[in-house]
């Protein structure tokens, strides 16, 4: 094999650096995949492996790596390696003392250095401290190439904001990189806090690309940018070069020990590595602390549990209903006046046209279908605000639904075209109510002549207000309610969070009365009068065939509410409803479920007076293909129409 090889190298075009190239790459591979390989049919490419190895060195007049390929010293072995080099070569991380590379090799290796922190900056400099700590290259060239490379490669990417602006985003490798809304962060943060902040993102992962490209976008004056960013660079990467080199050195030393417990020891630095930069990194911010316990919060209230987890239980009850009542849609019979009983994807609009009689109780509202053009969609909305003289606000939300997704309250002519330009679904133009939202849980058993309110939910819409010196970011993070759902509010006004409001100033945080988009919900049941059920009900039997759900109703005035008077129906649900009022803080996860399962158990025993007298629950089959659109993210289909899903209705009236 080096026979072969000094004659290609002298009749063929290959130089020294090519062979430069191939003995990285077995440096490489060797020290990951540990130069142990034993399976008897890689033999003949463990013999071609060695050769080249031996063969490169010689020609490269590099130390030499003694590889242990095999069983055997005849097939394995590096002519001339001694005994006692063979053996500590079968070692992974060999502690076999060599010799810098010199010259030419050294140039060529601080070379490559310097390109790899291109592809990633904080590997480049462990793997340089690596080398340092095997011997291969001193601490002086490995601190200078990764500092050249890092230099260099962040220069660009300044200039690259300087030159190409935003639209650099949209092209490789830029958009593989930087996220657009990254940038537009670290923009207001950079033009609120300063130049200072270069020095800053060094220590802070993550925020390095966005940060230098921001400062480029922004103009930042380059002598200014390249002074703040060489101090930074000038501290960092001699710090994690060194710390590399002298954990390498260490690691080395003790391998044959930690060769026992390998893969234990990496998962263990995995964990540490994660916890502290996930844990104990935050801690030594504000930011990070609130962050952390907004994440605990999360974690131990009940209230902010996935559906997934939460409903647990609630579905071995429901089970356990469908077996008592022999039936696993019977549920859907509680309501034969909307379509599965208001399970799922069942249209608010249609809904809303069931309360026609109670007109003045209900919230003036207008289909708009996604099928039509924009021109004709911004034409009926201005049409119909016309019609009944409604300004700004109004409210726009999806005609099929849930949770609060899509819902937007529109403050202009100008977000109207914008929203409706957008969407192809349809929608509901609705007015906006000022005042105190509640939820009231209503139900009535169809044998009965008199309902009953079984739940009242006092919503709360956050707002936050300002103090002349905090941003919103800060403000958030200082609520004791915000926080909890930090991360939520934070992507929301992610355009505003570095805003500082003015003292006294109010911030509308939530706009909309859903406990997942961060309302917060309270036991409404002091509001309970026998006057206020006597109105719901009135209201409920001019819906015809309607038993069972909770209205979502606005008030402006606590005192005629409590007399059942002075309100707005913005919607109504149906079967799948809560009686939310269970998210009241503090309330006990026992009595949650307690509350959730009387509920189904309601609509179970409705739904069974209901089949008796003639109406038939939903057939296994559809309610599988709800859940399966519902599992598979499919656009959903209007209840109680032949329409498929993914189409929007767009028939004559």
């Amino acid at each position: 094999m080096n026979h072969l090889l000094t004659r290609a190298n002298k009749h063929s075009p290959f130089k020294r650096r090519d062979l430069l190239f191939v003995y990285i790459a077995l440096i490489v591979a060797s020290q990951v995949m540990g130069c142990s390989y034993r399976a008897p049919t890689e033999r003949a490419t463990n013999r071609l492996v060695a050769g080249i190895s031996h063969a490169v060195t010689r020609q490269l007049h590099l130390p030499g790596m003694f590889f242990t390929f095999g069983d055997s010293r005849s097939e394995t072995a590096v002519p001339g390696a001694a005994d006692s080099q063979i053996a500590r070569a079968g070692r992974w991380f060999s502690t076999i003392p060599i010799e810098p590379v010199r010259g030419t090799s050294l140039v060529l290796l601080v070379i490559l250095l310097a390109a790899a922190t291109l592809i990633s900056e904080d590997l480049t400099c462990i793997g340089a401290g690596l080398l340092v700590a095997r011997g291969t290259i001193g601490i002086i060239p490995a601190v200078g190439a990764s500092f050249a490379g890092i230099l260099i490669g962040d220069i660009l990417l300044f200039l690259a904001g300087r030159l190409f602006g935003r639209p650099a985003l949209k092209i490789p490798p830029f958009k593989w990189l930087v996220k657009e809304t990254d940038v537009q962060r670290t923009s207001e943060w950079f033009s609120a806090k300063g130049p200072v902040i270069i020095v800053s993102s060094r220590f802070m992962p993550g925020l390095r690309l966005p940060t230098y490209f921001a400062a480029g976008v922004l103009r930042t004056r380059f002598r200014q940018f390249l002074l703040y960013f060489t101090v930074a660079v000038a501290i960092w990467t001699p710090l994690l070069v060194g710390l590399s080199a002298v954990v390498g050195t260490r690691m080395f030393a003790y391998y044959d020990l930690f060769g026992r417990y390998a893969m234990l020891a990496v998962i263990a630095a995995i964990s540490v590595l994660w916890a502290t930069t996930r844990i104990i990194v935050p801690l030594f911010s504000y930011r990070g602390r609130r962050l952390l316990l907004s994440f605990f919060r999360r974690l131990t209230r009940w209230e902010f549990w996935p559906p997934m987890i939460f409903y647990l239980p609630v579905v071995v009850y429901y089970l356990y209903l469908s077996l008592r009542f022999r039936s696993f849609t019977l549920f859907t019979a509680c309501n034969p006046g909307i379509p599965e009983g208001g399970f799922r994807e069942e249209s608010k609009s249609r809904i809303l046209d069931g309360l026609n009689d109670c007109a003045p109780f209900v919230a003036r509202y207008r289909l708009i279908r996604g099928c039509e053009s924009a021109s004709d969609k911004i034409r009926q909305a201005k049409d119909f605000l016309r019609q009944i003289g409604l300004g700004y606000p109004v409210v726009l939300k999806p005609d099929v639904g849930q949770r609060g997704e899509g819902v937007a309250i529109i403050r202009s002519e100008q977000q109207l075209e914008q929203h409706l330009s957008k969407t192809n679904t349809d929608r509901i133009i609705q007015e906006h109510i000022e005042g105190r939202e509640f939820g009231i849980f209503y139900y009535r058993y169809p044998d009965k002549d008199a309902g009953r309110i079984f739940s009242i939910t006092d919503k709360r819409l956050l707002k936050l207000t300002g103090d002349g010196r905090s941003t919103l970011e800060q403000l958030i993070l200082q609520d004791d309610r915000a926080v909890c759902m930090a991360p939520f509010h934070m992507r929301k006004h992610q355009d505003k969070l570095f805003t500082v409001l003015k003292e006294d100033q109010l911030f509308e945080l939530v706009e909309v009365g859903t406990h997942c988009r961060g309302a917060l919900f309270l036991d409404g049941s002091a509001t309970w009068t026998p006057q206020l059920e006597a109105a719901i009900d009135r209201l409920s039997k001019q819906f015809e065939g309607f038993y069972f759900g909770r209205y979502d109703l606005i008030t402006l005035s606590v005192d005629d509410f409590r007399k059942g008077r002075n309100f707005k129906i913005v919607e109504l649900n149906g079967v799948t409803s809560e009686a939310t009022h269970i998210y009241q803080p503090g309330t006990r996860l026992w009595r949650a479920y307690g509350i959730l399962m009387r509920q189904w158990r309601l609509a179970f025993e409705i739904g069974a007076i209901n089949t008796r007298r003639g109406h038939k629950p939903a057939p296994v089959k559809k309610m599988l293909g709800l859940l399966i659109r519902l599992g598979t993210g499919q656009r959903p289909a209007v209840a109680g129409t032949n329409e498929k899903p993914g189409r929007n209705r767009c028939v004559d009236n």
